[in-house]
Order: C-alpha cells, then sequence, then structure tokens
C-alpha cells in the first residue's frame, strides 16, 4: 500500500456559490490510500457498486487485441479478490464515457450489462444483460435490454436493486432513426429517450416505461431508491437545446413528470456529455452535477428532503477550474461527499445540508483527456472507495480514504 498524507490547516474560508454564500469548514486530516488494482493493462472504464451487506464490485473492460472482456473484482480488508470474467466478445461497442455497470441485492445475484454494436454505423449499439444467481461464479446468456429492433443508440445505463428485482433506466434512440439512417451523434431525425424497466433476478423484463421523450444524447443516468420508489436523474433536453437537470420519480404506481432540479440555463446544441450522480437515504436525496453557462464549468449539489420533490439551493463545489466527472455519496442524512475532477485533478469534499463544506481532499491527478474517463466513488462501512483509470499505465487505480 502506498500512504499519501494530506494535512490541512485550521481556516475558514468564504466562497462564492450559484445562489449563496458557503463558509468552508475544517477537516483535520484525510489519508488517502492507494491499494493494489485488481486489473491489468490495457483496462479502463471503472464502476464501483456496493451492497446493502456493504460488499464492494469493481467492474471494468480489459482489451486484448479485438477482444473486449468485462471483468469484476470484490473488496475485502482492502484487498480485491481475483478478477472474474463477466462476459467477452469482439463486437463490443467500447465508450470513455458509456461504461458497463454492475449491481448485487446482497442476496447472491448480481445484474450487469455491456454495449454491442448492431450495425457498422458507429453509434448503433445495443444494451446487453446478464445476470448471476451464485455472486458472480456463472453468468446467464446475455438478453437485449430494449424491444425495439432499432439500429441506434442505446446506454448511459443505471442499475439499482429494487425489493426482489433491478430497476435499470437507459437512454434509448429508438426515436433517432429513420429509413436510411442509424441513429446516432452523426446526425439525430428524432429524439433521444429515457426509457426504465424492471428485471427479475433471472434476467427477464418484468416490465417498462418511456420516462421522457426527449433528453440529452449521451450523458450518464442516475438511479437510486427513496422510500417511496425509484427516482432518476438525467440531462434533459428542452426544444431550445437548454440542457439542465431533471427528475422523475415512481410514486403511488405511478412516474411523475419530469421536473427541472434547478434552472442552470445551460443551452448548448451538442450533448456534453457529462452525467449527473445521485445519493439517497430514505427520502433525502443529494444530487450533484456539472453545468456550463457562459463557458464556465461549475460543480454544483442539491439537497431533497422530501424524496425529490423540492430541493436546497444549489451549493457550489468546484474551485473555479472544473470538468466535472462527479460522484456523490451520503455518509448519513445531513451531509455529501462530493467528487469531481478539477482540471486534471480527482478531488472530493465533504458538504453538510446546511450548506457549509469541509476542504477539499486530493485523491489523485489523472488527465483531463477522455481516454482518462469518469472517476468512480463509493462508500463501505466508514470508508470511501476510489477508482479512476490511469491514462498514461493504461490500467486502473484504486484508493480509499476513511470518513
Amino acid at each position: 500500500m502506498i500512504k499519501l498524507l494530506i494535512i490541512f490547516s485550521i481556516t475558514a474560508i468564504l466562497f462564492s456559490c450559484t445562489d449563496n454564500k458557503v463558509e468552508t469548514k475544517t477537516a483535520s486530516k484525510a489519508e488517502v490510500i492507494q491499494i493494489n488494482s485488481p486489473a491489468s493493462d490495457s483496462c479502463a472504464e471503472p464502476f464501483l457498486f456496493t451492497d446493502k451487506n456493504g460488499l464492494v464490485y469493481l467492474s471494468w473492460i480489459e482489451k486484448k487485441g479485438k477482444l473486449s472482456s468485462l471483468k469484476f473484482s470484490t473488496l475485502s480488508n482492502d484487498k480485491w479478490s481475483a478478477p472474474v470474467t463477466i462476459a467477452s466478445g469482439n463486437n463490443w461497442f467500447v465508450n470513455w464515457a458509456d461504461y458497463p455497470v454492475i449491481a448485487g441485492d446482497g442476496n447472491k445475484n448480481l445484474l450487469s450489462h455491456y454495449l454491442e454494436k448492431s450495425d457498422t454505423a458507429k453509434f448503433t449499439y445495443d444494451v446487453k444483460t446478464v445476470s448471476s444467481a451464485d455472486s458472480g461464479k456463472s453468468w446467464s446468456q446475455s438478453k437485449v435490454l430494449h424491444d425495439d429492433k432499432v439500429k441506434a443508440e442505446h446506454g448511459f445505463v443505471s442499475i439499482i436493486p429494487y425489493k426482489d428485482q433491478f430497476f435499470v433506466c437507459w437512454l434509448d434512440g429508438r426515436k433517432t432513426a429513420s429509413e436510411g439512417n442509424a441513429g446516432g451523434h452523426d446526425g439525430h431525425h428524432g429524439e433521444m429517450t429515457l426509457r426504465g424497466a424492471l428485471i427479475d433476478k433471472n434476467n427477464n423484463k418484468i416490465n417498462e416505461w418511456e420516462l421522457d421523450e426527449k433528453v440529452c444524447d449521451c450523458c450518464q443516468t442516475s438511479a437510486a431508491i427513496t422510500n417511496d420508489g425509484p427516482v432518476v436523474i438525467y440531462r434533459d433536453r428542452s426544444d431550445n437545446e437548454v440542457r439542465d437537470m431533471s427528475i422523475v420519480r415512481y410514486v403511488n404506481g405511478q412516474w411523475t413528470a419530469p421536473k427541472t432540479i434547478h434552472e442552470d440555463n445551460w443551452q448548448i446544441k451538442a450533448c456534453p456529455v457529462n452525467g449527473p450522480r445521485l445519493s439517497a437515504i430514505g427520502n433525502v436525496l443529494s444530487i450533484a452535477w456539472f453545468s456550463m453557462k457562459d463557458k464556465k464549468g461549475e460543480v454544483k449539489l442539491v439537497f431533497s428532503k422530501d424524496g425529490g420533490e423540492s430541493f436546497s439551493k444549489p451549493i457550489r463545489i468546484d474551485e473555479d477550474n472544473a470538468i466535472g466527472r462527479v460522484g456523490v455519496i451520503m455518509p448519513d442524512s445531513v451531509t455529501a461527499m462530493v467528487s469531481w475532477m478539477e482540471g486534471a485533478d480527482i478531488k472530493a469534499v465533504k458538504v453538510h445540508a446546511d450548506g457549509t463544506k469541509e476542504n477539499s481532499i486530493m485523491i489523485a491527478s489523472s488527465s483531463d483527456k477522455r481516454s482518462s474517463g469518469f472517476p468512480q466513488m463509493t462508500k463501505a462501512g466508514n470508508k470511501l472507495i476510489f477508482a479512476w483509470t490511469d491514462d498514461k499505465a493504461k490500467t486502473i487505480k484504486t484508493a480509499t480514504i476513511s470518513l
């Protein structure tokens, strides 16, 4: 293990935020401990998930020639288990931002996905889901998540356990394709939609909904389970190209209409490829996202005490050089840990529901290139676990800090 000790002086600094002033509290010290990664070379696209028992999963893609493999490992006593291959293929769509995810219900049932090309056009691919009933020792045959059979873009998936099933949401390009055009970023002829579904532990789809008929084309989605049911946060898209964050909620067996979280009024005629992240404890939510109105990057955070029906004023998180790629985890119902990229640096900060925040922590120095991907963060016990792509070494690194 490599121990990096970061000591912060005792200060109180006022930072200007989007809507209010935020007092910075003091964190006396934070220790970032790098732990040996289970990934070899030629690996990228990490994802982290913690199940209800506190078991942490790390998934990633390994590329060897034309063969792509989705692998995973679990963390125990700060050591990763030997990698297990979930699936492999020669026709996958592998992308820095549209990474596979894995989720477990804590009862040996796992669900994961990867993306497989469906046509020769650049952005035509399907979401393939696979399940395991034995903690990942064996995996089912893959199934296409969506039933449209349209050669278009489908991806940016979120998966989370819900009751005895899994809730899944994704961006669905079935309306973007037209005759003679396969859809995708090269020229949409229709709207990208947001869809959700329930998948049972045997990888069978139980139900499906269209959640929003027009959304941003390639930003990650984020989902959580509240006391009322699933909620989804995503980057919306108005007719005049405003791309702010919206929420849909499953309440009393019905999905609510899309609602804007905060009006940043970021108008952009292309997808920024920079999605939000969401964390929930009961009906308390914290949501982090990136915006760049007037060409100035900002990372913001809001809290909700009523399951996403209303929100606090946004709290400015970044330090004036943000490129986004955010994460958020709630250690408890009155604080949130937010991670983001400040230029090439991966940083994290504790933010309190009263609007105050502590000094930021430097997790690692990475790269602001696309190939460095999206850093990941999760929580287990009294620790935060981080994973990111080391662009120079072409592998994945991991670290922890104590809360």
